[in-house]
């Protein structure tokens, strides 16, 4: 078991990370929503940068996030094992890395204009990791179950 400082602090750098991966994912589906709408191709070639830029930028934290709460849940296995919250709360970070991954072909598809989709499936799309945050944050907090 680490020294409860060192968990600490991986527990704080994980939050830190956590965050700025969400940061992420909240707002590559909101260029996704101007992309679908935009026009001109100038403006859809900027936008594709951007989408390509932000997510390259955010997939780091999405790789600390977990690699730092696997090492929490290694840390703390023997508390955490007969807990059901910790596998709900595993089952949606695996969720949201496939949400992720997802966004990441999402990029490719408008970098290589090919989108298909209107601009009201992205602005409901662009709510899905909102719904993850919350059972997330209500799971670790309140351990309800």
């Amino acid at each position: 078991m680490a020294s409860p400082t060192l968990y600490l602090w991986i527990k704080a750098l994980h939050i830190i990370f956590m965050v700025c991966w969400f940061a992420g994912m909240f707002y590559l589906p909101r260029l996704f929503v101007n992309h679908a709408m935009a026009e001109e191709a100038g403006t859809r070639s900027q936008l594709a940068i951007m989408e390509r830029k932000l997510y390259r930028f955010v997939t780091p934290f999405a790789w600390l996030t977990i690699g730092l709460g696997l090492w929490m849940l290694w840390a703390g296995w023997e508390s955490f094992k007969g807990q059901s919250w910790v596998w709900i709360k595993l089952a949606l970070v695996v969720v949201l890395a496939g949400y992720h991954a997802y966004c990441g072909r999402l990029v490719r598809i408008f970098a290589e204009d090919r989108n298909l989709r209107s601009h009201v499936f992205y602005r409901w799309f662009n709510e899905f990791p909102v719904l993850v945050l919350f059972g997330s944050v209500i799971l670790v907090v309140l351990k309800p179950f």
